[in-house]
């Protein structure tokens, strides 16, 4: 009977693994499909064509794209994770004043919608001059919340008497925070540099509130543009969306080991 459940289970799971995989099977399809294919077959035509990457390399400057949203995801996970680690650090082995009620007030603004912050927000980047530029999109995301409180939860793991040896032999406080409590929570690096990477390159709507100048578009504005008004071309639109998921997948399994553990750090004790 138990060979027989896990047998079961198997096959369910399986069977929901090739359910969520069809989507994706099908814009790859879709890619290579000519034009005159794209409706008369449901997955992949017998005509294999390019003619798809060609025209979103001409129709739209792509690669510009590309590089904006590289840029822009990779300078604020950088920084969300520096300000992250070292909040969590602090709210995970220092006991300070208010300690408590601050944490409370952290987890009660992850309960804001974030939309209800867009008026107040464009205003302060407006008074601040970064309208039109990197730095308005990027500033606004410096400090996760959410960012500080996983990364408290795996620092907690760590030791108080590897701490205290470390200040025995002279290390600084943030001497201790670079050098031994980073390197510990290295799992919990690995996910939340994959959890901010995914968040700022799929942001669409802040990044389509300030961003004027075709230049500064990151990819979701660039292939937004490509959505007509009295025609569309699909399989182009289904190229640039492949292209766009593959830097996600790709670092995805560079750090999926990273990722579920870092997720799982804490889960039984702390």
């Amino acid at each position: 009977m138990h060979k027989a459940g896990r047998i079961f289970l198997y096959v369910v799971l399986t069977a929901c693994g090739v359910v969520t995989l069809v989507p994706l099977v099908w814009m790859v399809a879709a890619c290579f499909k000519q034009k005159e294919d794209f409706f008369h077959y449901t997955f992949f035509a017998p005509t294999v064509s390019l003619d798809n990457f060609r025209n979103l390399f001409d129709q739209i400057p792509f690669l510009r794209f590309l590089m904006n949203s590289f840029f822009v995801s990779g300078t604020s996970v950088l920084i969300q994770l520096f300000f992250s680690s070292l909040g969590g650090f602090a709210l995970a082995k220092y006991e300070f004043r208010a300690k408590k009620p601050i944490m409370v007030i952290m987890l009660c603004t992850m309960m804001i919608p974030s939309q209800v912050l867009l008026s107040p927000l464009y205003e302060l980047i407006y008074r601040m001059n970064l309208m039109d530029s990197f730095p308005g999109l990027i500033v606004p995301g410096m400090v996760s919340v959410f960012g500080m409180l996983l990364f408290r939860q795996s620092m907690m793991q760590v030791p108080d008497d590897l701490l205290e040896a470390g200040r025995i032999d002279g290390c600084t406080e943030f001497g201790l925070y670079w050098s031994i409590v980073l390197p510990v929570s290295r799992p919990m690096i690995g996910a939340f540099c994959l959890i901010a990477f995914m968040g700022s390159w799929n942001s669409f709507l802040w990044p389509q509130i300030i961003l004027h100048s075709q230049e500064n578009f990151t990819l979701p504005i660039g292939l937004n543009q490509m959505v007509g008004l009295y025609q569309q071309e699909y399989g182009v639109l289904m190229a640039g969306t492949f292209m766009s998921i593959l830097p996600v997948v790709v670092l995805f399994f560079i750090l999926q080991k990273e990722f579920i553990s870092g997720l799982t750090a804490g889960a039984v004790k702390g």
